[in-house]
């Protein structure tokens, strides 16, 4: 085991298969039995376990696994923009385009690597990118499994020639929870939040925490780097981090919204939430030669029954 765990520190260690659809992906593994799948199509995160095999993110059983479908499901990414405005696609195309493997990446710091199972992936504009959205870019993106079973995404978003571009963006994550009515998230309260539900109104969280009985589409803004949604039956809680990404998007999409979606089932909503780190409000303007950085973690950690709060601040990562 030490040997083994010497040899983890110092290379990214991977699989790269195909699912029956014919779509790469890959695998990544810890020592502790712990996994993550991405999917080449989209740069997106499709699965993530934990050491007992338990799955901790959703995927509709009518996802569709085929471009150019987005998948519903995992964690899409949501660039160059989050929402449905102007000529793109709605949440933008990189969840629709193929990756690369990026063999070469730049250099991340040491904690972005050491100890850790990782893949570095690349997305470059196609001449058909470029028709609908004429900007040049380089976005990378490293996927990391920690020796503890957190799960990392660092999105890296260059501008490499030609004029300053604006983007928004979101990291659309999918969680599987045992029941929305037995979930709650801290971390949000007293923040401003737009509803767009009622036209991007912007309200007041009143709350203690974030509890869910209807349809919820929200995004709050300028939140703490740190959130936790916390499901009380099955006593484990989610932990968010975030770096770069002011903004959190909570979307659940109830019983009528999603017997209106041919690509989720229409009970699936009370098995998952969407929360986001994202920048939405206000987007990023990136001038030639300049990068973005947005950092995502999650973690699971054992929450109680009982316990009324989570102190954010004493979680390690």
């Amino acid at each position: 085991m030490g040997h083994s765990a010497a040899v983890w520190d110092y290379r990214p260690a991977h699989e790269l298969t195909s699912d029956w659809n014919g779509n790469p992906y890959v695998i990544l593994r810890n020592p502790q039995g712990a996994s993550a799948r991405i999917s080449l199509h989209g740069g997106q995160v499709m699965s993530w376990k934990n050491e007992h095999g338990e799955e901790l993110l959703f995927t509709s059983s009518k996802a569709v696994f085929k471009p150019p479908k987005a998948m519903r499901g995992g964690i899409p990414l949501c660039f160059p923009q989050f929402g449905n405005c102007g000529s793109l696609e709605q949440h933008g195309f990189a969840r629709n385009k193929v990756w690369a493997i990026d063999n070469n990446p730049p250099p991340l710091p040491p904690n972005d690597s050491n100890g850790k199972s990782f893949v570095d992936l690349i997305l470059k504009p196609s001449a058909e990118d470029l028709k609908c959205w004429p900007h040049s870019f380089e976005y990378r993106l490293r996927v990391a499994l920690g020796a503890d079973g957190r799960l990392s995404l660092i999105s890296r978003i260059r501008n490499v020639n030609g004029k300053p571009f604006t983007f928004s963006f979101a990291y659309h994550t999918y969680m599987s929870v045992s029941d929305i009515s037995e979930v709650r998230i801290e971390g949000l309260e007293t923040l401003d939040y737009l509803d767009n539900l009622f036209h991007r109104e912007r309200c007041t969280e009143q709350g203690d925490a974030l509890t869910f009985e209807s349809e919820v589409d929200r995004v709050y803004l300028s939140c703490p780097n740190a959130i936790a949604v916390i499901d009380h039956a099955k006593k484990r809680t989610f932990v968010i981090r975030k770096d770069g990404l002011p903004d959190v998007v909570v979307w659940n999409p109830w019983d009528k919204k999603s017997k209106a979606m041919t690509d989720f089932g229409d009970e699936e909503y009370k098995h998952m939430l969407c929360v986001d780190g994202a920048v939405v409000e206000h987007p990023i303007t990136l001038k030639p030669g300049e990068e973005w950085t947005g950092r995502l973690e999650i973690v699971v950690v054992p929450s109680s029954f009982c316990s009324d709060h989570l102190d954010l601040h004493k979680v390690r990562f």
